[in-house]
């Protein structure tokens, strides 16, 4: 459910939009550079396949999409001359009116392409925050994707907030800088103030989820967090596990907002599983930035469900760059949260006749994982398995219990019931009842601490 919002300037304040919004998709001409002696961790086939992938997840109409060799990228352009001069011709014989760089490109380069070619030019970066200020729909969401695209256009300024190449000054008029820098100056100011107004609000939103969180940890259910690339299903396997109804697409980026519903393991134990936005190679600082408080709540899981798409050729590049936003915000397997490999969409690899998958056998998992998982949320193989998995590296994060509680003691029962899970209880007798129960770690200091000397005996889970 979409928040509401506090005051009309969440719905109108912040930067224009790089696209416009109409009933006639842009037709926009898509460039991949391929530069000599780059490192690239993705295959040409992969990044140029991503690229339209993300090119398709707003309204715009593909006319082409071209890999282009760069020798040496060009301070003033990034691609050569001769490729500029093509793109340009493009440009006019194919009515082209937005050029998409898969590259980050400063704001000179994509000033210069704009001149050059007479297209609008969008990098990656900038293509990235559009996607997703379309799609954020909570108020905290919202607020994150503005403040990132306002840091993105602050040194993009005289480019992106158009009317002020109407107000510009004409120079040479025997006065310094003329009215319109007055007018930069002037908008410069007004999204410097934007921006500390964007994180004041961001920071009461952070406070009131922690406060929640709070909330969240006082009652017993453990969290596990779904994580993988966008696109590698995880809201599809969200929703076969918990009956939810979130939107779920084959596309890059289909929701963004984290989704937390409660799920019953197959022994009766509930869970709180939670979807997240999904990563993607490159992802621009900016969102990263923005978006940290909300990747950190991954690192307040009890698990990691990393969610692999086996079908992808280009797998194991996208999982290393999953790792790698989880190694950046603090999360490894080997220090901190188990991690549980999902390989999803396992429907579409090749079947031998014994109806095994040959292709599963040379893969391994990425990293230290606590256990790997064939599945497919499409057809459900492999999902009771990947909840018995779940449920069995919870256990092995806890203790169990056997405590005795006085029957005067009702504060401590209470207790029990809201921060453990009760396994068993036997017969009570005159002294009290005792209670087998499991505590998780996050807890165990409360539980020694509240039931000193009436703890009978202790069991690894």
């Amino acid at each position: 459910m979409t928040d509401e919002f506090d005051d009309d300037e969440d719905r109108k304040g912040g930067p224009q939009r790089f696209i416009d919004q109409r009933a006639a998709p842009t037709r926009v001409g898509l460039i991949v550079p391929e530069v000599r002696g780059a490192s690239y961790s993705h295959s040409i086939e992969a990044r140029k396949s991503e690229f339209e992938g993300l090119a398709s997840a707003i309204t715009v109409e593909m006319i082409f999409s071209d890999v282009v060799k760069v020798r040496e990228i060009k301070p003033s352009t990034f691609i050569g001359g001769g490729h500029v001069a093509d793109i340009a011709k493009r440009v006019v014989d194919e009515k082209i009116e937005l050029l998409l760089v898969d590259a980050a490109l400063h704001p000179i380069q994509q000033r210069n392409l704009e001149k050059e070619t007479g297209a609008k030019v969008l990098d990656r970066t900038g293509l990235i925050l559009e996607i997703f200020g379309e799609r954020a729909a909570t108020r905290e969401g919202v607020l994150q994707v503005e403040l990132a695209h306002l840091n993105y256009q602050k040194s993009r300024l005289v480019r992106s907030w158009t009317h002020l190449e109407r107000q510009r000054g004409s120079g040479g008029m025997g006065f310094m800088g003329g009215p319109g820098e007055t007018q930069l100056e002037s908008d410069r100011r007004q999204l410097q103030d934007r921006i500390k107004l964007l994180e004041e609000r961001i920071e009461k939103v952070r406070s009131t989820r922690s406060q929640q969180k709070g909330r969240r940890d006082a009652v017993p259910y453990s969290v596990v967090a779904l994580v993988g690339y966008t696109n590698a299903g995880k809201s599809s396997l969200f929703n076969a596990l918990t009956g939810a109804g979130v939107f779920a697409k084959d596309q890059l980026f289909a929701t963004l907002d984290t989704t937390v519903r409660k799920l019953t393991l197959p022994h009766g134990r509930e869970i709180m599983l939670s979807d997240t936005v999904g990563f993607v190679s490159n992802l621009p600082t900016e969102l990263i930035a923005a978006f940290r408080a909300t990747l950190e709540e991954v690192l307040e899981a009890d698990i990691i469900v990393h969610v692999r798409d086996v079908a992808n050729p280009d797998h194991a590049a996208q999982a290393a760059d999953v790792l790698k936003v989880l190694g950046e915000l603090g999360a490894t397997a080997d220090t901190t949260t188990p991690i549980i490999e999902v390989w999803n969409k396992v429907d579409l690899l090749e079947k031998d006749a014994d109806g095994k998958h040959p292709a599963l056998d040379t893969m391994s998992p990425l990293g230290t994982v606590a256990a790997s998982v064939p599945a497919s949320a499409q057809t459900g193989e492999g999902l009771e398995q990947v909840l018995l998995t779940i449920e069995k590296v919870l256990a092995s994060k806890g203790r169990t219990y056997r405590v005795r509680v006085p029957h005067t003691a009702g504060a401590d029962v209470g207790w029990l019931y809201g921060h453990a899970e009760i396994i068993a209880r036997e017969e009570s007798d005159e002294v009290g009842q005792v209670y087998e129960v499991r505590v998780e770690a996050r807890h165990a200091s409360a539980f020694n601490e509240r039931f000193a000397g009436r703890i009978e005996a202790v069991n690894a889970a």
